[in-house]
């Protein structure tokens, strides 16, 4: 195809290949990508139409599920239209600046998300073990510091990628085996000394989401420790059912991440169209997932979007 046929003047681009082996099945895996993404917006705008229209849900949890919203329209949006781009109108190539651009935004996407499930662990140990100074201690300046804090380390943690690679040489080959700019995908393509970049990749993975899950770890852990001290078990099972949605967002968030990060690490022997597949679930299913999750685990969140939904339909 002429679209691969890459002369020197084409330093500056690279050729995203799509899924190998299954380019004639390109439109048919574009459904399942357009589908998820569709109700990612329709969830996620959903909520951030309703928390900012309705006055009684401007309270920490809920800003902290706008924040959330926010960071899985990000991540979404950087991946499927140029996925969908490849698949409908086969426009393969990126400039190398795109490139390193998606690879930062996802990267920041994530780490911010991280960072607010680690807000929203705090939030919950707080209205659990001190609700009487919840709304003093979480302010909604303190919700937007906490937030900006969660994107200001995912900037600082991820600027180092693009400058590293900006730096090394690109071999010959300059298609990449992906429907996206990925760290890994990218650095197959790279000929220099890749250590500090692979080293460095490896322990910012292990510090964003380890510390991250140390902290709401050591959340639950205070949680559960205040709850046993309950003695009605009614007060028990109210309790735990605050924290329901967040341990729900976290499981759809986490598991498909650290599982993809493991099979593209040491998954050697995974065909590669699978590795796709599953780097697209890492960020294709939460995103989906997350507004479903807290919608259907929160009344009162619930009880206004089928407000606001009836009163559209009504008009």
């Amino acid at each position: 195809m002429a679209a691969f046929n890459l002369t020197p003047s084409d330093t500056s681009t690279f050729i995203l290949a799509g899924i190998p082996g299954l380019e004639d099945s390109h439109i048919w895996i574009s459904i399942p990508f357009a589908t998820c993404y569709i109700f990612c917006l329709l969830g996620n705008f959903s909520i951030l139409f309703v928390v900012g229209k309705e006055q009684t849900l401007h309270q920490p949890m809920y800003l902290l599920f706008c924040m959330l919203a926010l960071t899985d329209i990000t991540m979404s949006t950087c991946i499927v239209p140029k996925a969908l781009g490849i698949f409908w109108f086969n426009l393969k190539v990126i400039t190398v600046s795109g490139c390193l651009t998606q690879i930062t935004f996802i990267g920041t996407a994530f780490a911010m998300q991280s960072g607010v499930l680690v807000s929203m662990g705090f939030d919950r140990y707080v209205a659990i073990c001190n609700p009487l100074r919840y709304t003093t201690i979480l302010t909604h300046t303190r919700i937007a510091t906490l937030g900006l804090l969660s994107l200001i380390r995912g900037i600082l943690c991820m600027l180092p990628v693009p400058l590293v690679l900006s730096q090394l040489p690109f071999c010959g080959n300059r298609i990449i085996s992906d429907i996206n700019c990925e760290a890994l995908p990218v650095a197959k393509i790279l000929c220099g000394d890749l250590t500090f970049y692979r080293l460095y990749g490896l322990v910012l993975t292990l510090t964003i989401i380890g510390s991250d899950l140390m902290l709401i770890t050591l959340s639950y852990s205070l949680i559960i420790r205040a709850v046993l001290r309950i003695s009605s078990q009614k007060a028990h099972q109210k309790a735990l059912n605050t924290c329901t949605a967040h341990i729900g967002v976290m499981l759809t968030s986490y598991t498909p991440f650290l599982f993809s990060i493991m099979t593209n690490r040491f998954g050697e022997s995974i065909a590669p169209h699978v590795q796709i597949f599953l780097g697209s679930v890492c960020v294709l299913v939460p995103t989906m997932l997350n507004p479903i999750v807290y919608g259907v685990k929160t009344k009162e969140l619930r009880d206004k979007i089928r407000k606001n939904f009836c009163r559209l339909r009504s008009h």
